[in-house]
C-alpha cells in the first residue's frame, strides 16, 4: 500500500543526511528504505507483508524520539511525525471499523491488530545476534561477525514502541506474545537491547494484573535478578521492574524468597559502587514500595542498609540526601528500629547532617525531615533515644531541636 505520508516520507528520507558508523555495519537508512513500499521495484510484495513492513518503518521512525543511540538519533523530528501520521493512515485504512472521526479509536485499533503480526518477527531479529548464558567475549565477537548487533538494537526499539502503544485493558490479550519477546531482549548481551526489553516489561507490568502474568511471573523475576548487576544505563529500569514485579506478584507475602533475593542482589551491587550517584538515586527513588511490602522483615537487612544510608546522608547532591531521609523515615516508621544497635549512630549522623545543612541551599527541605525522624525515634525508642541524645542536650546549636522534640512529644 502507498500512502500520502509514505510517499512524502520516502522523499524526505532520501534527502536526510546520514553517515552510518563504520563500527555498526548497519545502515538504519537502508533498513527504512527496505521497509517502505517501492513502486519502481519489480518484486511485488503482498498486501499483508507491505502493511507489516510499513508499520515497522513507522515504529522505527517514531521510536527515535526517545532514543539517543547513534542508529536512531540522526532521524529528524519531521520524519518521526510522518511515521506517526502514516501509522494513523494504516490503522484507518486496514484495521479499523470505527468512523474516521474517532481518530483515537482508529489508531488504537491498528496498534492492537499489528502486535501479533510484528512481535514474532522482532523476536527473531533480536535472537539472531543473541548468545547463550555461558558465552564469553570471543562468542560476542563471533556473534557480531555473524549478525551485526545493530539489527537487534533496531528491533528492540521497535518492540518497545509497539508494546508501549497499547495499554489496559487491551494489552492483557498479548501477554503470551510480549513476555517471550521482551525476555529475548532481556537475555541479549547488548545493554541497549536489554534496556528496551526491560522498558517493555515495565509497561506490561503496569497495565496487567498479577493473575494476567500467570506462569511468566517467576521467569521474569529471575531475569530481573540476573540483570541487577547490569550496566549503568539500564540499572534504573532494572530496579523499577524488579520492585514493580515483586510487589505486584507477592503483595502480601514478605516471606517470599523473591523479596530477599532481589533486595540482597541490589544491596550487594550498591555496596560495590556506593559512590555511583546515578545508581543510588535510581534505587532510592524506586525502592519505597518494596520497603513498605517488607515491613518488619526489613530488620534482616539493617546491617547492609544503614551503612549505605549513613554514607549517602552526607552526599554533595541534594537529591540523594532528601531521598535518603525520606527512605530512612519509612524504615523507622515500619520497623520502629526494634532491638537495633544502630540508634546511637543514627542520632549521631542526623545531628551531624543537621549542622552541615546550615550552609546548604536546601536546608529548608532537609531539616524538617531530620526533625520528623528524630521525633519518630523519640516516640518508638524513648529510653534509648534519650540516652543517645543526652550528649547533645547542652549543645547551643541544637537547642531549638531539643525544644521541638520534647515540646512535640509532650
Amino acid at each position: 500500500m502507498n500512502t500520502t505520508s509514505d510517499l512524502h516520507g520516502r522523499r524526505l528520507l532520501r534527502r536526510t543526511e546520514y553517515t552510518p558508523q563504520e563500527s555498526s555495519k548497519v545502515s538504519t537508512k537502508d533498513i527504512l528504505f527496505s521497509l517502505l513500499p517501492n513502486t519502481s521495484s519489480p518484486h511485488q510484495v503482498n498486501e499483508e507483508e507491505s502493511i507489516k513492513n510499513l508499520a515497522l518503518a513507522c515504529a522505527l521512525l517514531s521510536s527515535s524520539r526517545s532514543s539517543t543511540h547513534e542508529l536512531l538519533s540522526w532521524i529528524p523530528e519531521t520524519l518521526s511525525v510522518i511515521g506517526e501520521s502514516t501509522f494513523r493512515e494504516i490503522s484507518r485504512d486496514c484495521f479499523s471499523d470505527f468512523p474516521s472521526n474517532a481518530e483515537e479509536l482508529v489508531v488504537d485499533s491498528g496498534k492492537i491488530e499489528l502486535l501479533p503480526i510484528v512481535l514474532p518477527e522482532l523476536k527473531d531479529g533480536i535472537e539472531k545476534s543473541s548468545l547463550g548464558k555461558s558465552s564469553d567475549t570471543e562468542d560476542v565477537v563471533a556473534a557480531m561477525a555473524r549478525t551485526p548487533v545493530g539489527y537487534a538494537i533496531i528491533a528492540a526499539h521497535q518492540l518497545r514502541w509497539f508494546v508501549t502503544q497499547v495499554e489496559k485493558p487491551d494489552l492483557v490479550k498479548f501477554c503470551n506474545l510480549v513476555v517471550p519477546c521482551a525476555l529475548t531482549a532481556l537475555d541479549h548481551w547488548s545493554p541497549e537491547v536489554k534496556g528496551q526489553g526491560i522498558i517493555s516489561l515495565v509497561h506490561l507490568a503496569k497495565n496487567v494484573t498479577s493473575g494476567d502474568l500467570g506462569l511468566y511471573g517467576d521467569v521474569v523475576l529471575d531475569a530481573c535478578c540476573q540483570n541487577i548487576a547490569s550496566d549503568d544505563e539500564i540499572w534504573i529500569h532494572v530496579v523499577e521492574l524488579s520492585v514493580l514485579l515483586v510487589t505486584k506478584l507477592h503483595p502480601n507475602n514478605p516471606r517470599s524468597p523473591w523479596y530477599e533475593k532481589i533486595m540482597n542482589e541490589m544491596l550487594g551491587h550498591l555496596e560495590r559502587q556506593p559512590r555511583n550517584k546515578e545508581r543510588r538515586i535510581a534505587w532510592l527513588r524506586f525502592i519505597e514500595p518494596l520497603l513498605n511490602a517488607l515491613g518488619l522483615f526489613l530488620l534482616a537487612h539493617f546491617r547492609r542498609i544503614f551503612p549505605l544510608f549513613f554514607q549517602w546522608m552526607h552526599s554533595d547532591d541534594a537529591e540523594t540526601v532528601l531521598l535518603v531521609l525520606e527512605r530512612l523515615e519509612t524504615v523507622v516508621r515500619l520497623t520502629w528500629i526494634r532491638n537495633s544497635p544502630f540508634i546511637p549512630r543514627l542520632v549521631e549522623e542526623l545531628v551531624s547532617l543537621y549542622k552541615e545543612s546550615s550552609t546548604r541551599k536546601d536546608r529548608d527541605d532537609i531539616r524538617p525531615l531530620i526533625l520528623r525522624i528524630l521525633m519518630l525515634l523519640r516516640q518508638c525508642k524513648s529510653l534509648q533515644f534519650e540516652s543517645a541524645w543526652s550528649q547533645y542536650q547542652e549543645d547551643p546549636n541544637l537547642s531549638t531541636v531539643s525544644e521541638y522534640i520534647w515540646a512535640s512529644s509532650s
